[in-house]
C-alpha cells in the first residue's frame, strides 16, 4: 500500500522499544530522524531564504539601536517628510522622526507579538483539535462548538474591551509595557486558535484509523502515547503551515505605515520601508512554515 512505508517510519521507535530495543539503538534512530529532517529542509531553498532573511531582520531589530542611536521620538519639524540621505537613511515621518530608529524600535514588538501569538494560537488549537479528534463523541461535539462559538466573536471590539478592563491590572502586577504586551498577545493568540484546532481534528480522524496506529493500539500503547508518537508527528505539517500563516500582524510597523498613508503622493519612502518590512516578515515565516511542513511530512519524497 502506498502509506505503508511512512506508517512503518513513524511508528518505527515504538515498535523498536516493545521488541527491547537498546536505549542507545532508539536514540540513534531519533538522531538520524532529525538529521533526515534537517537535510529535507535544506533542500527546500525558498524555506532556507526564509530561514536567512528572518534572522537578519531578527539581528537588526536587536542589535540595531545599539548602534544606531538617534532617538525615536525626537522631532525637527525642520527635517520632515525627508527623503532618505545620509543623515536620515530611511528617510523621516511628518514629525522629522527618523523612520529607520523607528522601525528598528518597533521591530522588536512587532515580531515579538506576532511569533508569540503564534505560538498560542498554534498550541492551544493543537490541544483542542488533537483532544477533539481522538476523542470524538460527545466531547467532540462540545469542543467543536466552542469552536464555532469562538469564530463567531467579533475580534476587534473584543480586543479592546478586554484591554479596557484587564489593562490596569496587569500594569500594576507586571509593570505597564509587559502587561499590556502580555495582555494583547494573549487576545490575539486566544482569537486564533480556531483554524489550527479544526485542521488538527480533521487530520487526527483521519490518521486514528490507519494501520500503523491500530497496530500500536493492538500492541498495547496508551491513548496518550498513540497521540505523540504516532498520530501528532504526522499531523505537524499542516499545522505549521496554518500557524505561519496567522502571523500576519505586525502592529508597530502597521501603525507606520498607517501613519504613511496620506502622504503617499510626496513622501513615498515613508510607506514603501516599513510595509516591505512586512512583506519580507511574512513572507520569510511562510517560507519557513513550507519548508518544516515537507520536511516533517514522511509521505512526501525530496
Amino acid at each position: 500500500m502506498a502509506g505503508s512505508i511512512p506508517a512503518s517510519r513513524t511508528g518505527s521507535p515504538a515498535a523498536g522499544a516493545f521488541a527491547g530495543a537498546p536505549p542507545t539503538a532508539a536514540r540513534r534512530k531519533s538522531s538520524s530522524l532529525t538529521a533526515e529532517a534537517w537535510r529535507r529542509f535544506r533542500r527546500h531553498r525558498l524555506a532556507l531564504f526564509g530561514s536567512v532573511v528572518l534572522v537578519l531582520m531578527v539581528l537588526a531589530v536587536l542589535t540595531g539601536p545599539l548602534v544606531y542611536r538617534v532617538p525615536i521620538d525626537e522631532i525637527d519639524f525642520k527635517a520632515k517628510l525627508k527623503a532618505p540621505s545620509w543623515a536620515h537613511p530611511l528617510g523621516t515621518d511628518d514629525l522629522g522622526q527618523d523612520v529607520l530608529a523607528r522601525m528598528l524600535y518597533g521591530g522588536r514588538i512587532s515580531l515579538a507579538v506576532g511569533l508569540s501569538a503564534m505560538l498560542i494560537a498554534i498550541i492551544a488549537g493543537t490541544a483542542v483539535g488533537a483532544v477533539a479528534g481522538f476523542t470524538g463523541g460527545y466531547v467532540d461535539h462540545a469542543l467543536m462548538r466552542v469552536t464555532d462559538l469562538f469564530l463567531s466573536l467579533p475580534g476587534l471590539p473584543l480586543l479592546l474591551l478586554i484591554v479596557y478592563l484587564f489593562r490596569d491590572g496587569l500594569k500594576k502586577t507586571l509593570g505597564p509595557e509587559i502587561g499590556v504586551f502580555v495582555l494583547i498577545v494573549a487576545v490575539i493568540g486566544g482569537l486564533r486558535w480556531m483554524p489550527v484546532a479544526r485542521l488538527v481534528r480533521a487530520q487526527f480522524l483521519s490518521l486514528r484509523e490507519k494501520e500503523f496506529v491500530e497496530a500500536a493500539r493492538g500492541l498495547g500503547a496508551a491513548p496518550l502515547r498513540q497521540v505523540l508518537r504516532h498520530i501528532l508527528p504526522n499531523s505537524v505539517g499542516p499545522v505549521i503551515v496554518a500557524g505561519t500563516i496567522d502571523v500576519a500582524d505586525i502592529p508597530t510597523w502597521g501603525r507606520i505605515l498607517f501613519d504613511a498613508k496620506d502622504n503617499l503622493d510626496f513622501a513615498s519612502h515613508w510607506a514603501l520601508f516599513p510595509g516591505t518590512a512586512i512583506f519580507l516578515t511574512v513572507l520569510s515565516i511562510n517560507y519557513i512554515g513550507d519548508g518544516l511542513r515537507d520536511a516533517l511530512d514522511p509521505r512526501k519524497v525530496l
